[in-house]
Parts: C-alpha cells; sequence; structure tokens
C-alpha cells in the first residue's frame, strides 16, 4: 500500500536553514550592490501596487531595487557605527521602517529626484485607504451595467432594481464622504463605477553617496528629527 503524502514528515532544520541561506544570500547581494553602484537610495511607497513597482523596475534596468526585509537589510547596511558595511551606511538603515525599499543606482540625485517626482499614477482605492472625495451616484438608469450584475450591486448596499431589463438606481445614493476609510464594499462600488482615488507614489527619503561616503536626508525635516531622536534612544540603551 503507498504512503500517503499526509504522512510525509517535514524536517523543520532544513526548513529554518533554507530560511537562513535565503537571507545570508539577500545580505551578500546587498553588499555586492553597495560595491559596485555610487549612491544608495532609501524610498517609500505610497498605495503599493505590485504591477506600477514593475513598471518603475522595467524603466530602471539600469539599476537594482530591493523591497521588503526590512530587518535583513538592515544587518546587510549595518545597524551602528561598530557594525556598519561602509562609513554612514548605519544612517540609511535608519530609513528602512514600513513600507520602504532601496535603490542602488549611478544616477545623480537630481536624476532620481526628477523621475520619481513625475512617476504619479492613479488606482483604485482598496479597503482601509480613505476617500479622497465625497462621491454621490445620481437615481436613474446604469446602462453599463448588464442585468446579471443587478443582484450583486444590490449586495453591495445599491438600491437598485431591474426596469425593462435595465439596471437602475432608484434613489441618488452617497458611496462615500472625503476622509472616509473605506469599507470592502464601497471600494468594490467605485472601482465598479471606474472611479479612481488611490495614487501610486514613490518618496525618496536619503540617500548614500559611496565615493565620499556623504549621507544626505530628503525627506523633511520633521521625519529627520523624530530618527535622530530614535538614534538617541537606541544609543542610551
Amino acid at each position: 500500500m503507498p504512503k500517503s503524502k499526509r504522512d510525509k514528515k517535514v524536517s523543520l532544520t532544513k526548513t529554518a536553514k533554507k530560511g537562513l541561506e535565503a537571507k545570508q544570500n539577500l545580505i551578500e547581494e546587498l553588499r555586492k550592490c553597495v560595491d559596485t553602484y555610487r549612491y544608495v537610495f532609501i524610498f517609500s511607497v505610497d498605495n503599493m501596487r505590485n504591477t506600477k513597482l514593475k513598471d518603475v523596475r522595467a524603466a530602471w534596468k539600469h539599476s537594482r531595487f530591493f523591497f521588503g526585509k526590512n530587518k535583513v537589510m538592515m544587518i546587510a547596511l549595518g545597524k551602528g557605527p561598530t557594525d556598519e558595511y561602509k562609513d554612514n551606511l548605519h544612517k540609511v538603515s535608519k530609513y528602512l521602517r514600513g513600507e520602504v525599499g532601496v535603490l542602488f543606482t549611478n544616477k545623480t540625485k537630481e536624476e532620481v529626484q526628477e523621475y520619481f517626482n513625475s512617476f504619479q499614477e492613479t488606482d483604485y482605492a482598496r479597503a482601509g485607504n480613505t476617500a479622497q472625495m465625497a462621491v454621490t451616484l445620481d437615481e436613474g438608469p446604469l446602462e453599463q451595467f448588464t442585468h446579471s450584475m443587478e443582484p450583486q450591486l444590490r449586495q453591495l448596499g445599491l438600491p437598485t432594481a431591474l426596469k425593462k431589463g435595465v439596471v437602475t438606481l432608484l434613489q441618488d445614493y452617497e458611496v462615500c464622504k472625503e476622509g472616509d476609510t473605506l469599507s470592502p464594499e464601497q471600494a468594490r462600488i467605485l472601482k465598479l463605477f471606474g472611479i479612481e482615488m488611490a495614487e501610486f507614489k514613490v518618496t525618496i527619503k536619503c540617500f548614500w553617496n559611496s565615493e565620499t561616503g556623504d549621507f544626505e536626508t530628503l525627506a523633511g525635516e520633521a521625519e529627520d528629527t523624530q530618527l535622530k531622536d530614535e538614534e538617541e534612544e537606541d544609543d542610551d540603551e
């Protein structure tokens, strides 16, 4: 009798070893990029979309992007002056918080900022996003929808019915107010009606020059002050 696949034992030691190897490979790859490229930039992403990030990667094939694994990237660059890979790289690590990524490139600060300041694309908002404007749907026929869509629209909370085979909104309907935190139903309705509210935007926060070891903040004084305070707390510990 053949053995069931459910009885197959998985070695946790091998799994842990594989994960450790992946982290070590990432650290090596990051350090190789530090040695290869002239500049290191940290960027944050508003309304992250994988498809949009792929577009950016395609346009910047001459450079390298890393996104996610912040803790591993901090180890690669160095968390402090004593373990940093190169002078002042630990200052870059301080910005590896939240949805941020690392860009290795030979393009200048001016070229990088010019590109990303102009790269802003709208997309459909998701549940949890903030409504950028108030949206109210007018009473009347919704001819863009087939009759089979009517039950789905009604399930989303829209006051609809079929009139002579045409999906019809029976009264004006407020989808959201400006500043609302969108629910899954609200986000779905906005998408069905083709209303885009989310803006995919990349903000350059800081950069480091491998030739000089110079570090510069680009994200704003308030955030820089906060990071300095956190750095001082870490030093105190």
